[in-house]
């Protein structure tokens, strides 16, 4: 299953953002990496920050280019604002609901526990990452792999009303999508205009 695997602090630092999570090096070296990364302060054209942006989602939500075009494609032809509608497209996949529910410390982690068949959807397991949740699925963790220290150091501690689209339910230690989230409950600092205006070129 192809997916970036090389050094993330170095990605993280290009975009001065923990995009991966808490990363010790980034808040050392808050600048770009390379041997001026701390002194060249370079100009970026239009189409240079477009393009930085759409980097940033798609290593955020580890997503590859072919697949991150594909669901821009998809948010276009939809209802409603492009940038959004991608997001949520984004959000929605599977991997990232585990990780929105707290079973999974990073977007990384859940992508592997999914891939490795520990997720249910609606009591089917379903190994893919990309998988689309739809509103009113169930996700839950499978019965053998609830003991799984990952999964119990991840929720740990972990805030359950953090995001107002996902219902958690602690006796099945999984939980519930609501609704598609809006714009305003996405925290992630992304410009998905830049992404829509480039793609539009």
């Amino acid at each position: 299953m192809a997916r970036y695997t090389g050094p993330k602090t170095r990605i993280a630092r290009k975009f001065g953002e923990a995009i991966f999570g808490a990363d010790k090096v980034l808040s050392k070296k808050n600048y770009p990496p390379g041997q001026h990364g701390n002194t060249r302060k370079k100009k970026t054209s239009e189409y240079g920050t477009q393009l930085r942006e759409k980097q940033k989602a798609k290593y955020t939500y580890g997503v590859l280019e072919k697949q991150f075009r594909n669901l821009f494609e998809k948010a276009s032809r939809s209802k409603g604002i492009t940038g959004e509608v991608l997001l949520q497209l984004l959000e929605a996949r599977l991997d990232n609901v585990v990780f929105r529910l707290g079973i999974a410390p990073t977007r990384a982690a859940a992508r592997q526990l999914v891939s490795h068949r520990h997720i249910t959807v609606d009591g089917e397991v379903v190994n893919i990452p990309s998988y689309t949740v739809k509103p009113g699925q169930i996700i839950g963790v499978r019965e053998r792999s609830k003991s799984l220290e990952v999964v119990a150091n991840a929720l740990s501690g972990f805030n359950h009303n953090k995001y107002p689209w996902i219902e958690w339910d602690q006796t099945s230690v999984g939980g519930k999508l609501l609704h598609l989230p809006e714009r305003a409950d996405i925290p992630e600092n992304i410009k998905e205009q830049l992404i829509v205006e480039l793609y539009s070129k």
